[in-house]
């Protein structure tokens, strides 16, 4: 299985986004350098995909296959992309505040650390839908990685609800475009594809 091991920050920074919205509060102590060319359109269209697919974690047949099932599906495809990418497993346990970050959520589902609807699920492109109950497995709760979790204070989405003394949550229904807080135009995206 291919994993990206580029360095966060430094692919942060190259994308211009802030690593807050990947989970991670630290600063670069570089300087942004300040000359740069204006982009062309297509070059636009291409940092705005290389963005969703970072911040996601994704990368790109997966990314594509995601973007083929969303313009098949009723309504805007760029919405549908958004929506399909924030209801995978590794997002949703992110969400929920059962990781601190998008790679530690997906590694942490690959171990077999959750369930879903009550089975063991080690999947972390697996796509949740409304009424779907992720919890921790009992086996893991005593962990101390899940110790301090639960210590921690998390902003949940309207979209779910979630029972940190439990470690479990509850889908409550799949998220709409406003409600999806990450920084990405998703016309562009459609607009790169469709060429």
């Amino acid at each position: 299985m291919a994993v990206n091991r580029d360095p966060v920050l430094k692919r942060c920074r190259a994308l211009d986004i802030d690593p807050s919205h990947l989970g991670i509060y630290k600063k670069s102590k570089r300087q942004p350098n300040r000359r740069q060319k204006k982009m062309s359109e297509y070059g636009t269209q291409l940092r705005e995909k290389q963005r969703a697919k970072f911040i996601y974690g994704v990368l790109e047949k997966q990314f594509r296959n995601t973007f083929e099932k969303a313009a098949r599906k009723q309504g805007a495809t760029g919405e549908n992309l958004l929506i399909m990418l924030e209801s995978r497993l590794d997002n949703v346990v992110y969400r929920m505040g059962f990781a601190l970050t998008r790679r530690e959520a997906r590694q942490l589902v690959t171990h077999g650390h959750y369930t879903l609807n009550g089975k063991k699920v080690n999947s972390p492109s697996l796509m949740v839908k409304a009424g779907d109950v992720i919890a921790v497995k009992a086996s893991s709760k005593n962990s101390p990685k899940f110790k301090e979790i639960q210590d921690l204070q998390v902003v949940v989405p309207s979209w779910m609800d979630v029972d940190l003394d439990k470690l479990e949550g509850k889908i409550l229904a799949l998220p709409k475009r406003e409600e999806i807080d990450t920084p990405i135009q998703e016309h562009l995206i459609v607009e790169l594809y469709s060429k």
